[in-house]
Formats: C-alpha cells, structure tokens, sequence
C-alpha cells in the first residue's frame, strides 16, 4: 500500500474553533494542526516567504488556540504563586512573565505566558495541554477560595518591526509606552482588549487579547488587518523558523510532562524561571530541589546539523525526532533532535537536541540520523540569532523618534 505523504485534516464540528478561525481561513491555510483542541492555521503556502515578512516588516497570527485560564478570588494571588516555579512575588500588575507549571516530580505540565492583570486576578495564555482541569483539582485539593475558568479571550499575535507602527494606528501612541513583557487594556472601536509586548518570535512585537471573543473576533481581525494594510501587514502561521533561531521551546516537541526546567536551560542558567529559594511552597519544589542538588543527566542543547538543507519544521519535514548517536557508534540512538530546520539567514541547519550530559558541551561533535541518510552535526550556542533578545526589547519612543 502507497504512503499518502500529504492526508488532509477533516474540518468538522468536534474539534474546537478559535475565535479567529473563520476570519483567518480566508487567507487561504495551507495547513491545519490541532493545538489545545482547536484548529490551527500552521502556515499559507510558503513558510519561507512567511519568515521573511516576519524579520522585514509586519505579520498577523491566528493564536486563538492560546487558551486563558482566568484565576480570581481572595486566593487567587497565593493559589497561582503555588502553581508555578517563579516567585509571583516579583511580578506587579500589569506585567507578563513567561512561567512553567511543574507537577510534583519537576516534569513541565504547560509554558504558558502569565499575565497579571489585578492583585488577584491571571490570565495564563497556555502552550498545547490541559491545565484548566490540573488547576481546578489543585484547588478543590487545597481548600483555596479561588475562581477558575476559561475566559472568553483570544489573541491574536502582530509581530516584525513594523508592528509598532502599525499598533500606534489602531492605538494611538500611548501603545509605545508598553514596556517588554508588559500589559495595559486600551478600548478600540467600542472592544475591550489587553494589548502585551509578548511574541512567538524574539522579534519586535505585541499579542492583542480580545476580550468577548467569541463574539467580536472576525471584528477584531479585520480591524486590525485594515490598520496594517498601509504597513504590508501579511497573515501568516506561528514562525518556527525564527522561534528555533531565537531559541524558544516548542511544548510537546522541546519541552513535557519528561522533562524539567534544568534539563533544558532554566534552572542553573536562568535561576528566576525556578525559585527555589523563595517562601511559597510550588507544586514540584521538593523534586526540583533535589534536581538542582544532584545535577542532571541529560540536557537540552543547540546544534548545526549537516546534510541537505531540512524544511521549515512547520511544514511536514520533521514528522518525528531525529536520532543522535555518537560519533562512529553503531549502538542505540543516546539522544534526540527535537526541532529542527534550515535557517534562511544563517543559510544552514539549526536545531535542539536533547542528549546526554557528557555530550552536552559547546563544539561536542555528534551524528544525526535525518532524511536522507546519517549526518555529523555539533553543538552550538543557542539562541542562534541575537541571543541577549534586544530586537523585542527595543524602547519604541526611541525607534519613533529614529523614523
């Protein structure tokens, strides 16, 4: 029997629609995956193009799939400073912080952006698995006054550099004035939304939340698509090309329920994304505790990979893991790639590999089994392309007043 390289996805009624999903169809998707139950556009036809209007101007996304979990009540400030490994003590209203959730053994239950929009009042916009049960449970277990629920809210992503302009059009200038990893809520057209400078892409960018999504989506889209048309706004999928360049992990593929922060670079490296040393008590801080201690065994590193240049990870080149072995072995693969792809930029392979520790180090030479056959690949320095991520951070008053 014949190999179907390219099955569809079946549209229909049992799987979930983000708020957008009617509006960004008409774009003509190309691809679909499921992501937290719902439809995703993955990209339009040509993820190379994609990236480029991404790093050369400005790009509008469909993540209607980023679930909000929405935590309040009188507990709700102690309820989620429990949930994550970060000390919420240091996250003041009107902030975003990238967060894990950990189960009890350190594994990586979700990724999600935590945005804080009042004392006791979270939106946590979730990667790809369940968290909205985990949640209830912990606090049904715990006897907290808290309120958990999925909010009526979907955003969408506008992100390159020229999205500031464009923002400024449908805000105004005050939008400027949003520092990194910040939120504020702004009306528009009679909508209420949350506007943060968060993105997929290590690039300049923002995430407009829109609150009654469900009923004001297609409105929102296409607010936004009009304000960016003088701007050459282009709708495309989530970039993975430049979110592997910028070194972010991709839940299910670089990051799960089998891996822990210090495996993959958060922990030793960025000590405030687990930390330890604060008062709250944090599902997993016992196991993360003895993790720390004892060291790990394995870890998540950046390679170059030889060969034939791969795909764009986003476009059915990577349906699985590629297998690393040592150099020269012919025993049991001791590892594997976990994203990969060929970098327009860089002009050569690029990727993550999880492997063991004594093959961890920068410059370590290793073998990877991908299409077309066994490869030598090494271990580099990740994020690959600015790696202290000033492009996001940039002060958008001075890019204004540079213009």
């Amino acid at each position: 029997m014949a190999v179907n390289e390219n099955p569809e996805i079946l549209l229909y009624p049992r799987i979930r629609k983000s708020p957008f999903f009617y509006a960004s169809r008409r774009h003509g998707v190309a691809k679909y995956s499921v992501y937290n139950h719902t439809y995703h556009p993955r990209h339009y036809g040509d993820p190379v193009a994609e990236y480029w209007h991404l790093v050369n101007g400005v790009t509008l996304w469909d993540v209607g799939v980023e679930r909000q979990i929405e935590i309040t009540g009188p507990d709700a400030f102690a309820f989620t400073n429990m949930l994550v490994p970060r000390d919420l003590n240091k996250c003041a209203v009107g902030q975003c912080k990238y967060v894990f959730i950990t189960a009890p053994d350190g594994g990586i239950i979700n990724d999600p952006v935590l945005l804080r929009l009042g004392e006791n009042h979270f939106w946590l916009s979730l990667a790809d698995s369940d968290v909205l049960l985990w949640a209830q449970g912990l606090a049904y277990n715990a006897g907290m006054d808290v309120q958990i629920r999925e909010a009526d809210v979907g955003p969408v992503q506008v992100q390159g550099p020229k999205s500031r302009e464009v923002m400024v059009d449908l805000f105004g200038p005050d939008v400027m004035d949003v520092p990194y990893y910040f939120c504020r809520e702004f009306e528009l057209d009679g909508m209420q939304v949350v506007v943060s400078r968060t993105g997929y892409t290590a690039e300049l960018g923002f995430e407009i939340y829109l609150k009654e999504a469900s009923r004001d989506g297609v409105r929102l889209w296409d607010t936004v698509l009009q304000a960016g048309e003088p701007h050459g706004i282009q709708v495309i999928g989530p970039c993975h090309l430049r979110r592997i360049e910028g070194g972010i992990l991709s839940w299910g593929s670089d990051i799960g329920l089998d891996t822990n922060p210090f495996e993959v670079g958060y922990g030793y490296e960025v000590s405030w994304m687990v930390d330890l040393d604060q008062e709250a008590d944090f599902v997993g801080k016992e196991a993360l505790t003895r993790v720390r201690d004892n060291g790990i065994s394995r870890k998540l590193v950046g390679v170059e990979i030889g060969g034939e240049p791969l795909g764009t990870y986003n476009d059915g080149s990577m349906i699985d893991v590629f297998p690393v072995h040592e150099p020269g072995s012919s025993d049991a693969p001791v590892g594997k790639v976990t994203s990969a792809c060929h970098s327009p930029r860089l002009e050569r392979n690029i990727g993550f590999a999880m492997v063991p520790i004594h093959l961890a180090a920068l410059g370590t030479e290793l073998a990877v089994h991908r299409p077309g056959g066994q490869v030598p690949a090494v271990v580099v320095e990740k994020p690959f392309v600015d790696p202290k991520k000033m492009l996001p951070k940039q002060d958008l008053r001075s890019l204004a007043a540079t213009s």
